[in-house]
């Protein structure tokens, strides 16, 4: 009995599932087409939002603009809004409507509290887990 492609492809899959501990890498599919630096950015992408918050509040857009601006962390408008519904639920920023002169009202975003304090630990933790991989590949590069 011959297995089909996609019945090997499921197999494999659920074989590096089973082996994989829940966190960013969990859901990735192996082979040629795994896009890592996708899903850190998806990782990460919250943080940096509440990062930029810091300087001021800011709206949608100009988040956008900026994120897409530095390296690429959103890939568009379309991915930034429903993490910023998220980041608004979890009460880690509020909002404000203001009036604009060139268009319709615009929603601003800016900081509490307790998202100063989900960054303040997130950079903690970022600077141990970038630290070590940093060790790693270098030791994998002297080898």
């Amino acid at each position: 009995m011959r297995t089909s492609v996609a019945e090997l492809r499921s197999r494999r899959s659920l074989c590096l599932i089973s082996l994989s501990v829940p966190g960013t890498l969990y859901c990735m599919e192996p082979g040629e087409d795994i896009n890592w630096l996708a899903q850190v950015r998806r990782g990460v992408a919250e943080q940096c939002v509440l990062a930029l918050l810091t300087g001021g509040e800011r709206y949608g857009f100009e988040l956008a603009r900026e994120l897409a601006a530095r390296g690429q962390i959103i890939a568009s408008e379309g991915t930034l809004y429903p993490l910023l519904a998220r980041l608004r639920r979890n009460g880690l920023v509020q909002t404000s409507w203001r009036e604009s002169t060139s268009g319709p009202p615009r929603r601003y975003y800016h900081l509490t509290r307790d998202g100063e304090l989900a960054l303040a630990s997130f950079k903690k933790q970022w600077r141990v887990f970038r630290d070590a991989v940093d060790e790693i590949l270098s030791e994998g590069s002297q080898q």
